[in-house]
């Protein structure tokens, strides 16, 4: 692992402080990143407790191999692993959905349009597609709902046209830089201060990565692994991410009725919301990647 690029945990206390509730029970960090929520949550448990960490990247893994505690556990995996774990054995889950800075900041991992590097995007780069051999060959039409859906980009006909041609003309991107200038050369305009590749590195990371599809299942194995008074922290960082877990916990918050059976009981809710909290002036002065992270905090009912 490499020092140059460090990482500052957004929420810490905050959101520890939401998690940890039974200093003897088994908690779960779904993203370990660099640590910081792991060794915060570890500092806060008994000799008896437990915490069990999940992150696809090997990097992340070899960092955590550093924490010689035997109440931690690493597994070298994403976080719909979760339903590996056994029903209702677990009291708190937390999973902060950024991506951490030695991720950003390392040009060769390929997540940023503002440094020269291969156009990776893979949380586990020994695993999958990337981003680079996926725009290789994908039709133009996939391209567009891609960029559009998980990016947010108006403009993301023009941006997948302008890659279909440059593929044709001179064959495939292959790394940071070709893509960031090809979109600024297709988005004719953008909100201040944003770059205009940057909805577009943000949607090929989500869908490389499957992020939302694996948030999904995360969520839903949450309900089955967590105990009664069990803690569900999510911290997200753009609207897509933050919309899925806000409606999670939101369906699950009331009672479910059956319409073909209006007279059959009601099915009781599997949580109960907790509230929404956000970084003070503070944290976004200190770290401004933390500006736009929101953090929702529920609980699991009896039922």
């Amino acid at each position: 692992m490499d020092s140059r690029w460090q990482h500052t945990t957004v929420l810490l206390n905050e959101a520890v402080e939401a998690l940890v509730t039974k200093p003897d029970g088994i908690y779960v960090d779904a993203t370990f990143g660099r640590g910081g929520h792991s060794r915060l949550i570890l500092s806060r448990l008994e000799p008896q407790g437990r915490l069990v960490a999940f992150d696809k990247d090997p990097e992340a893994v070899a960092a955590a191999h550093a924490i010689a505690d035997t109440r931690f556990e690493i597994r070298h995996e994403g976080f719909a692993a979760l339903r590996e774990l056994a029903s209702n054995s677990i009291s708190g889950v937390l999973m902060d959905l950024g991506v951490s800075s030695p991720q950003i900041d390392n040009p060769a991992r390929g997540f940023s349009f503002r440094s020269e590097g291969p156009l990776d995007m893979r949380m586990d780069p020994t695993r999958g597609t990337s981003a680079a051999d996926w725009l290789a060959s994908a039709p133009v039409e996939q391209m567009a709902e891609v960029i559009r859906e998980y990016g947010e980009e108006r403009f993301a006909v023009q941006i997948a046209k302008a890659i279909a041609a440059r593929r044709q003309e001179r064959g495939p991107l292959a790394s940071t830089s070709e893509l960031a200038q090809l979109v600024a050369g297709a988005v004719k305009t953008r909100e201040p201060g944003q770059d205009p590749a940057t909805r577009t590195f943000q949607a090929l990371r989500i869908f490389v990565n499957a992020e939302l599809e694996e948030l999904q299942a995360a969520l839903e194995a949450s309900l089955d692994v967590l105990e009664a008074s069990g803690r569900l922290v999510v911290i997200s960082f753009h609207s897509l991410e933050d919309r899925i877990v806000k409606q999670f916990i939101a369906k699950h918050s009331r009672e479910e009725f059956d319409r073909r059976a209006p007279f059959a009981p009601a099915k009781p809710m599997k949580l109960r919301a907790l509230g929404r909290v956000k970084p003070g002036a503070g944290e976004v002065q200190g770290n401004p990647r933390a500006r736009s992270a929101i953090m929702r905090v529920a609980e699991r009912t009896a039922a």
